[in-house]
Formats: C-alpha cells, sequence, structure tokens
C-alpha cells in the first residue's frame, strides 16, 4: 500500500510538471476538454495562457504585413468559439494549402478579445525563451 501511495504521489507531481511547462499528455486530454479551457478563457477574459486545440477553418484572412508577417485565418472549434490564429511566417513556414473547412490542430498562447481571442506563439522562439508552437495541417507540422 505504501508503494501504491509514494508512486500515485510521483504520478501527481509528474502531472503537474507537464503542465507547469505547456506540455501535453495526449492520453488525457481531449478536443472537448480544449474546448472548454478555451472557452473558460474567454469567459474569464484571460490572457497569456498557453493552450492546445483544434478547430475547422472556418475563413482564410490576408497575411498581416504590418512588422513580423503572419498568416491569419478564422477557426471554429467544436462549441462553436471562433479563434484567430495569427502564425508568424518570418518564424516558422506558411501553411500550405491551407483552405475553408479544413481541420487543424495548434499549440500556441491565447490572448483574449471580444470575438473569441487569438491563438499567436505558433512557432519556436529563436531566443528560447518562450515555449515553442506549432499547427498541424494535413500530417504536417509548421514551427
Amino acid at each position: 500500500m505504501k508503494r501504491f501511495a509514494i508512486f500515485l504521489l510521483i504520478v501527481v507531481l509528474a502531472y503537474g510538471y507537464v503542465q507547469d511547462q505547456g506540455l501535453t499528455l495526449p492520453w488525457l486530454s481531449s478536443p472537448a476538454g480544449h474546448d472548454g479551457v478555451l472557452l473558460d478563457a474567454f469567459n474569464s477574459r484571460q490572457s497569456n495562457l498557453q493552450v492546445q486545440g483544434e478547430g475547422v477553418v472556418a475563413k482564410i484572412l490576408k497575411d498581416d504585413l504590418d512588422g513580423s508577417r503572419h498568416q491569419r485565418f478564422l477557426l471554429e472549434l467544436g462549441s462553436g468559439q471562433t479563434l484567430l490564429i495569427s502564425h508568424n511566417i518570418d518564424l516558422a513556414p506558411r501553411i500550405k494549402g491551407l483552405a475553408r473547412g479544413d481541420s487543424v490542430q495548434f499549440f500556441g498562447e491565447y490572448e483574449w478579445n471580444s470575438r473569441g481571442g487569438v491563438i499567436h506563439w505558433t512557432h519556436h522562439d529563436p531566443a528560447g525563451r518562450h515555449v515553442g508552437g506549432w499547427i498541424r495541417h494535413l500530417g504536417r507540422t509548421y514551427q
């Protein structure tokens, strides 16, 4: 019994560490769970939150060319919430062949806005000070 308690404590501590580092445990996560986190962040006006999720491309927007260049598109989650994805194409490759209706997975930083929120930092950090993000589309990871 004592060994089981120690094992359980190690598992709980490891899970806490993984969450603090912005890492994921695929067997403990689901898109529906991610939708809930994003909806809670929107409702509580949270920002600077490292998140993972999945949705369907609702609209392709023009690139933002002011300062660092960003590929932009709207993603609709299963919950109905929409997010603006702002993917830095100066630091990561452009997502090729992206089209309305495509499924996209992401890992990045959520910033609140009144329209559902923005996901950015979907790329590596060349300075190594921020958790690296990514976008997955049609089996390819862009980071």
